[in-house]
């Protein structure tokens, strides 16, 4: 059996009030071309779908009209699973109906023991969920004696491993953090202080492993005990990680391989380094002066609008870092270094509002006028 594995969609998510919406739908649709380019048997979506719990209906649009080109269209089977971010009553509504059509949403801890069974040219595959959980709501479902994340997951995954034949592979799809994999800033915390944590020894037994919540494509543990990573880069800590999804291919001993299949953004997420000066001029010939960017400025003089000047040649500069302005060192600033300070500032300031400097009347008025604030200051002191 051949099938992706993906996770982390985060369908209508925006990134500094930027709606990615677009971009998202430009890597779904690379993905729909891997389902019909690899003749995959099923599509794994391993959590947080959705950015957010109620998502916005174009959001909800966008997911639907996915879902159904790979299930109704090219009549390939989806099974997923809530993560941290979706909103597991609302994701899994109507479930039951659209298992009919291919579409298996694993929403509830009750279904943890009932795979989804598919047919591999090799055999049956059994598929099985464990939805976004946390120990309060196992403790409550199952009367166990849980505390923490790591406790409460192994005591899901025993269930399941009790109920599972050995005759037939099995897969385990989960949304969770196993300790020591590495983390981008754009994921949100399951608990507070590293208790979300989980071992990844208890899911060693099973013949793959499909997991969501790291952004960045890794296995833990074993080879077989992945995270696919997230479709599209989520925060500027990513911008070294190449996005994709995973195909998997099991036969009647297990997994047989996996290979890592890129995603392509619409634009990139990078970060520019130098002086406006020399970043407006690189931007004049950029090819890809659409990406979203993180600008670090390291001009050490004031600098009037400066991202709204990068804004002419990069579109969309979402941030603006300004380390040359930043004194560096303790150093003892005293009256006259602090005088000197906001006479340059504002030297600079006029210049770049009227393309010219400062006559010797106007400096030494605005040196006076200084003076007199520094010293109206130390007198109310």
């Amino acid at each position: 059996m051949k099938f992706i594995h993906t996770s982390d969609w985060h369908v209508g998510r925006q990134f500094h009030n930027v709606s990615l919406l677009d971009d998202q739908r430009y890597v779904l649709e690379q993905l729909i071309d891997y389902i019909r380019r690899e003749s995959v048997d099923a599509l794994i979506i391993a959590g947080d779908i959705y950015d957010r719990s109620v998502p916005p209906a174009s959001a909800v649009q966008l997911l639907d009209e996915v879902l159904n080109t790979i299930c109704n269209d090219l009549e390939v089977p989806v099974i997923m699973i809530p993560g941290n971010h979706d909103g597991a009553e609302r994701l899994r509504f109507g479930s039951r109906q659209l298992s009919r059509a291919g579409l298996h949403i694993i929403g509830e801890l009750t279904q943890i023991t009932e795979p989804v069974i598919l047919q591999g040219k090799a055999g049956p595959v059994c598929f099985y969920g464990i939805p976004y959980n946390d120990p309060e709501s196992v403790r409550n479902h199952f009367g166990v004696d849980v505390s923490t994340h790591d406790q409460a997951h192994a005591f899901l995954v025993e269930q399941i491993k009790a109920a599972a034949s050995d005759q037939t592979p099995n897969v385990l799809i989960s949304h969770c953090f196993i300790d020591g994999a590495e983390a981008s800033e754009s994921e949100r915390p399951l608990s507070i202080g590293g208790a979300d944590r989980v071992n990844y020894e208890p899911f060693a037994d099973f013949d793959y492993v499909a997991l969501g919540h790291l952004h960045s494509p890794q296995y833990k543990g074993k080879e077989h005990i992945r995270y696919s990573g997230s479709i599209l880069k989520y925060s500027f800590s990513e911008q070294r990680q190449q996005k994709g999804v995973t195909l998997i291919e099991l036969d009647v001993d297990g997994l047989k391989s996996t290979a890592h299949l890129d995603l392509q953004p619409q634009r990139d997420m990078r970060t520019i380094e130098g002086e406006l000066k020399t970043i407006l001029a690189q931007g004049e010939t950029d090819p890809n002066n659409d990406d979203y960017l993180l600008i670090r400025l390291t001009d050490r003089h004031a600098i009037l609008d400066p991202i709204g000047k990068l804004r002419e040649v990069y579109p969309n500069v979402l941030h603006l870092e300004k380390p040359g302005m930043l004194e560096t060192g303790e150093r003892q600033v005293n009256r006259d270094k602090l005088k000197r300070g906001e006479l340059e500032m504002f030297r600079d300031f006029f210049e770049q509002v009227f393309g010219s400097t400062l006559t010797p009347v106007q400096d030494e008025a605005i040196r006076h006028t200084i003076s007199l604030i520094h010293k109206q200051d130390g007198d109310r002191a």
